[in-house]
């Protein structure tokens, strides 16, 4: 399961960078507009409208500009239409690949999709080609040196957690996604910050590949991220502990 912690480390590292441009609060404020609309404004009773806020706060997003989303999501302000779309396709060496996106105008969006797949070495596929590979989870990565194995396995099983996956530097939780936010109750409570909190496409079972073939995937991966109405990318790729101690360092 390494290959999807990794890359949402990978994702959060780049966000500053994104951040400086704008660019993130902008795909964060797509999506309170998008869960507010399709569950209404209140964060207590809209669990995708809390977890939006959760993650633009993360990103020190303001919070005027988070009320100013969730008001155009209500139509209490103007805003524009959005599409949610899934695009699915395959990056170099048979990567299976979901880019979850958000669009006010699905033909622009389509277009510049498949130009990167291509640019990159990939192609799109049709419709649930490789969704089925993928199940949407909640997903955490906590680093060892915050607690111990067994302590952490106790906190997250009683809070609904389903899986704990150990590795050399971190420990990867996944859970159902109506017990996200217990987990994620229960960790603060314990006073433990996850590196990675978010609810995710996880695939079923992952790929290697050689590390020319995975530096291409992991570009594509990274263009597709770029592009203005891409608000997730995953992947069943699986992404060795060196190779993201190599790009931590790169990024440093």
């Amino acid at each position: 399961m390494s290959g999807h912690s990794h890359w949402a480390t990978i994702r959060r590292k780049k966000s500053a960078a994104d951040a400086k441009r704008g660019k993130l609060f902008s795909k964060l404020a797509r999506n309170i507009m998008v869960a507010a609309k399709n569950g209404g404004g209140e964060p207590d009773t809209n669990l995708a409208l809390r977890y939006a806020i959760d993650k633009a706060k993360g990103a020190n997003m303001p919070n005027d500009n988070i009320a100013k989303a969730i008001k155009k999501g209500t139509g209490e302000l103007d805003g524009v239409h959005l599409e949610e779309i899934v695009y699915e396709g395959y990056g170099p060496g048979g990567v299976a690949i979901l880019c979850e996106v958000l669009t006010d105008n699905r033909n622009r969006t389509a277009s510049e999709i498949r130009k990167i797949f291509e640019l990159k070495g990939g192609s799109m596929a049709g419709a649930k080609s490789v969704a089925w590979k993928f199940e949407k989870k909640g997903l955490f990565a906590i680093s060892r040196e915050a607690v111990d194995e067994e302590t952490l396995m106790e906190i997250v099983l009683e809070a609904g957690a389903e899986d704990l996956t150990s590795e050399q530097k971190s420990c990867e939780v996944t859970c159902p996604p109506g017990s996200f936010g217990a987990v994620s109750a229960a960790l603060a409570e314990k006073g433990i910050v996850p590196e990675v909190a978010e609810i995710s496409m996880i695939a079923q079972t992952t790929i290697s590949l050689d590390a020319a073939k995975l530096r291409k995937v992991l570009s594509l991966l990274e263009a597709l991220e770029d592009q203005d109405d891409v608000q997730n990318v995953y992947s069943d790729l699986n992404i060795p502990e060196e190779v993201m101690t190599e790009i931590s360092e790169e990024s440093a």
